[in-house]
């Protein structure tokens, strides 16, 4: 009910991860960049300001078309509800498990860039914005794009068996 709705337009960072949970249910995720682009007086030009980055989850049907359509730096725009998690990562019950991008697969959570303070051995916190998108889609204000619609099968009522009757 109080969920924040966002539509946010950016270019995928990272190339969709997807699987499908134990129970058959497809996931894609994948990072996306959003830079603030500012009007610069000076010199009658616009500049590029921060860039945010966020994660981007999706679920079945989605996640499929996301893992068959969307590639690394493509213009996207995504429509879900925003959250924002406090993250933890502890070094030492980390310590020998792989990164990120090291096969770690799907199931690793992203290790923060930036150590939030304490010793070598303290864990590290962090902050992160997600999107549990709804409709995610190629931006055409910065290119053209070829729509394809999956065909979803239908089971037959009388499928035939193979066997034959007498």
């Amino acid at each position: 009910m109080n969920e924040s709705w966002v539509t946010v337009v950016g270019n995928a960072a990272t190339r969709p991860d997807f699987w499908e949970t134990a129970a058959g249910v497809a996931v894609a995720r994948f990072r996306l960049a959003v830079t603030v682009r500012r009007w610069d007086r000076g010199r009658d030009a616009w500049a590029d300001a921060y860039t945010s980055f966020y994660t981007v989850w999706t679920w079945r049907t989605l996640a499929a078309n996301v893992a068959g359509s969307v590639s690394l730096g493509e213009p996207l725009v995504v429509h879900g509800t925003l959250r924002v998690r406090e993250r933890e990562w502890d070094r030492e019950r980390e310590r020998g498990r792989p990164l990120q991008g090291e096969g770690g697969g799907a199931a690793a959570d992203p290790v923060p860039a930036v150590d939030s303070g304490g010793g070598p051995n303290q864990p590290r916190r962090w902050v992160t914005a997600e999107i549990d998108a709804m409709a995610v889609g190629h931006d055409l204000t910065r290119g053209t794009s070829a729509f394809r619609r999956v065909s979803q099968a239908k089971p037959l009522l009388n499928a035939p068996t193979g066997a034959t009757s007498p």
